[in-house]
């Protein structure tokens, strides 16, 4: 299935994210026809400004983690029958709706299951410390995954309806989710490309964790060359 506005729909999981989330909402319904926001249990207008911008919302009570939303979201979306791709945004405005049309030229045109965003080819405004982290982790993630990766950190993806079902399956709630995924496309032999997407950076507060979320990398590391190993 050619990946198109109407075959594609659009995923944002966000929390605490009522300052920018109408306006990337509105962006995206600009690019696609289906746009679904999964707010993590915030407790600011998130929810609210969301439907403002005419999308479709679903709000987790409490909490749950980045990985946690995205599941409730590819539940949504992964029994529809009518679409074929699913698009994974953040809500902060980090990742331009603009720069959509750039996935879906590289999905059509290379037939692959999983096209991530890649913000390494001009990193001048990347700020040093997540530059190095990024391309470690990369590395790190792409010798995992047995294909060259090189931007794993990159939330900006674009991949199949059927592929989505399978990462309903991966047992990380948080934002090594993201990591989890890309290593279970490839040990199902699927294709994973990229698209090229601008580095951009706001007054927006991260909501990665470094010392836990670092602790949580290098432990999922360690269980996926265990499973590597046991195969």
């Amino acid at each position: 299935m050619t990946a198109d506005r109407t075959t594609v729909a659009a995923l944002i999981p966000c929390y605490l994210e009522q300052r920018f989330i109408r306006d990337v909402a509105q962006r995206v319904r600009q690019q696609l026809d289906s746009v679904l926001v999964i707010d993590d249990g915030s407790a600011d207008e998130t929810s609210a400004e969301a439907r403002a911008a005419g999308v479709e919302v679903v709000r987790h009570e409490r909490n749950q983690g980045k990985g946690a939303a995205i599941k409730t979201g590819l539940r949504e979306l992964s029994g529809r029958s009518d679409l074929g791709w699913i698009l994974i945004l953040d809500g902060d405005g980090q990742h331009l709706p603009e720069e959509i049309p750039h996935f879906l030229d590289s999905v059509n045109s290379t037939q692959a299951s999983l096209i991530v965003g890649n913000r390494m080819s001009d990193t001048r405004t990347m700020p040093f410390v997540r530059k190095m982290t990024n391309l470690t982790m990369s590395w790190l993630i792409s010798r995992v995954a047995g294909q060259p990766i090189p931007d794993s950190q990159c939330g900006f993806r674009l991949f199949t309806r059927d592929l989505a079902a399978a990462f309903l399956q991966v047992p990380s709630t948080q934002f090594d989710f993201e990591s989890e995924m890309l290593v279970l496309a490839a040990r199902r032999g699927e294709r994973i490309g990229s698209a090229v997407v601008s580095t951009i950076y706001g007054d927006e507060v991260s909501k990665i964790h470094p010392l836990r979320d670092t602790i949580r990398f290098f432990k999922l590391l360690a269980r996926l060359r265990q499973k590597t190993a046991l195969a």
